[in-house]
């Protein structure tokens, strides 16, 4: 299912336990994947995909839960591939603008789209916006200056050892786009300036780590942003049953000339400070 885990510096984790006592029933088949919780109206908001690999017909649900530990209770399917009419609707985002309008994002490999969402959230409001193509999954995205930063996974999330999978980003002045990535080309047109690599490509890059992906981004009390990742270690890939064992990695993010990018373009693998929060 969901497990929860918890941790009051991003380096010290504790499991928490399951997001929920039993799956969702509103699909059959599939597993749940790729979460995302936001704090809103005193309450705590999962949203989650149902989906199975190959999925002709994968979905977005949503849950909700007074403590961000859970049990979450599911309030159900938010939208379907086929009813929104986008293929391999899965890996959901929730973006909150400054106005307090909430967005979700999300999209794998068949384009990545957002929508506006109701003051409630547990609905969408009017059609989708494209703004990134097909090589793209597991989105974020943040707001820093005048820029929305969109940040997306490329590549091959889950092969052990030879897993291609790295982060891309682009900007944009509107939320709806065109996200542009450094050299000035679209995102939908196969644009994307890479922010951490592991083998990819053509296996250069991290010795020690491949597959760097599905990120997300933290801002600490010192104000350096973190972004948390999984990769795979080259050493020691697969558990047990075969699939891809995916650790969880941070890096601090270095901003230059309004850019964001990782030291040296792949995951760290000296000793750094740690991140700084007070509370």
């Amino acid at each position: 299912m969901i497990p929860i885990v918890r941790s009051k510096n991003l380096v010290d984790w504790k499991y928490v336990g399951q997001a929920f006592d039993k799956k969702p029933e509103w699909k059959s088949d599939g597993s749940l994947w790729a979460p995302d919780i936001s704090y809103f109206n005193k309450k705590y908001y999962l949203y989650y995909s149902i989906s199975i690999w190959g999925d002709v017909n994968p979905g977005i649900g949503v849950a909700v839960s007074d403590v961000p530990g859970g049990p979450y209770k599911d309030l159900g399917k938010l939208f379907d591939s086929k009813s929104i009419g986008i293929g391999n609707s899965i890996d959901p985002m929730i973006f909150v603008d400054n106005d307090d309008t909430a967005y979700l994002f999300w999209g794998s490999f068949h384009g990545i789209f957002g929508i506006k969402l109701s003051k409630d959230r547990l609905s969408t409001i009017g059609d989708p916006f494209h703004i990134a193509g097909n090589a793209f999954e597991a989105s974020y995205l943040i707001k820093r200056g005048e820029y929305y930063y969109y940040f997306g996974s490329r590549g091959s999330c889950c092969e052990g050892a030879k897993s291609g999978y790295n982060v891309a980003v682009g900007r944009s002045k509107s939320i709806t786009g065109p996200y542009i990535d450094k050299d000035g080309k679209d995102l939908i047109q196969g644009g994307g300036t890479l922010v951490v690599m592991g083998n990819f490509p053509n296996d250069k890059g991290s010795k020690l780590y491949s597959g760097p992906g599905h990120n997300a981004i933290i801002k600490d009390d010192k104000g350096t942003d973190w972004m948390v990742y999984h990769a795979v270690e080259k050493d020691n890939p697969l558990l047990p049953n075969g699939a891809t064992r995916r650790p969880l990695m941070i890096d601090p993010i270095k901003w230059k000339n309004g850019w964001p990018t990782i030291d040296g373009l792949v995951p760290s693998n000296k000793t750094k400070p740690r991140p700084e929060f007070h509370k």
